[in-house]
């Protein structure tokens, strides 16, 4: 997966990285951390208040495709307590790395799940003891859920993020597969008018279905069609 900076993308009157240091500020937090996984694109787009050198490094050692606190909190509908992961062999890795960046051992992450399959990660850091952080996570648990889902809510509103996922990206290939399906063509005709085998129609067609969101080819179909990516015939 590509990593995308959502820092870098302008947000028309949303400042998301200034929203992140008034959580911390308002909650006592040291740092916070979002990232969003796009199911159609496969990638993962978010904004820190992170060190910049410690972001460079994370995103450079591939880290974010080895977080266990990232990937046990996209598979789960409650927070997920970086204690809980004090066992893992990466996060102690991860977690070694980060602190020679100032990067607290307490952490949260919430997730956040979308209509569309998209899915928000939504972490928080303190330096304290456990005892503290059992405390404070106690205290402002509810105001962070609150918050994960309005960070998510709002990137997802920008125009680039909606339009990956409501309007699904299909290659020329794909494109062209389905325009003759739509026509009435048979999977074997297909594969005679494009010169290639059964088998790479239907691992295209597979790819379609799963990008479109639909059961039968017949559904993905109809859907490309009302996306305007293939015409009726």
């Amino acid at each position: 997966m590509s990593v995308i900076d959502l820092s870098k993308i302008p947000v028309p009157e949303q400042n998301l990285r200034s929203y992140l240091d008034t959580v911390c500020e308002t909650y006592e937090l040291d740092f916070a951390a979002y990232a969003g996984i796009d199911p159609i694109q496969q990638t993962i787009h978010g904004f820190v208040n992170y060190p910049e050198d410690w972001q460079a490094h994370y995103v450079k050692q591939g880290f974010q495709h080895k977080d266990p606190a990232l990937l046990m909190a996209s598979r789960s509908i409650a927070p997920v307590d970086w204690q809980r992961l004090r066992k893992e062999s990466m996060f102690e890795k991860i977690l070694l790395a980060g602190q020679e960046f100032g990067i607290p051992e307490q952490g949260l992450t919430i997730p956040v799940r979308g209509p569309y399959g998209d899915v928000g990660l939504f972490s928080v850091t303190r330096n304290c003891t456990d005892h503290d952080w059992k405390l404070l996570k106690a205290s402002i648990l509810g105001d962070l859920q609150h918050a994960a889902v309005h960070l998510h809510d709002h990137v997802m509103k920008t125009n680039i993020l909606t339009r990956r996922l409501t309007h699904p990206s299909l290659s020329i290939r794909e494109i062209e597969i389905l325009q003759w399906v739509a026509a009435g063509k048979s999977q074997q005709d297909v594969a005679d008018i494009l010169s290639i085998s059964n088998r790479t129609v239907e691992v295209h067609l597979r790819s379609c279905r799963m990008k479109l969101g639909a059961l039968t080819t017949a559904q993905a179909v109809g859907r490309a069609i009302g996306l305007s990516m293939i015409h009726p015939v």
